[in-house]
């Protein structure tokens, strides 16, 4: 029964990363592109997650922080583009 659930927890997640990613496409502002690829990487956070759950192992926790840590420096990074237009200011 588990199994079960979680193959259809896995098949809707990759379903939202999929249509994520047609925003991140077809997104009509740049803004919502930002927010689709933020929102990817959540979307990623959890999948590995799911997967760690199902193979019973912490091996996988490393992906998680990298995927964390680059989802929010890209956030960051594209904050800043969009409010600046630059993203390393030269002083």
């Amino acid at each position: 029964m588990f199994e079960t659930i979680m193959i259809i927890f896995l098949s809707i997640k990759s379903l939202a990363i999929f249509l994520c990613l047609i925003r991140v496409i077809l997104g009509p502002t740049m803004a919502d592109r930002a927010l689709a690829l933020d929102t990817v990487g959540l979307l990623l956070i959890g999948f590995v997650g799911s997967i760690m759950i199902i193979h019973e192992t912490i091996a996988y926790a490393d992906v998680v922080v990298v995927i964390a840590i680059l989802a929010c420096l890209g956030s960051i990074a594209i904050a800043k583009y969009l409010e600046r237009g630059v993203i390393f200011d030269r002083y």
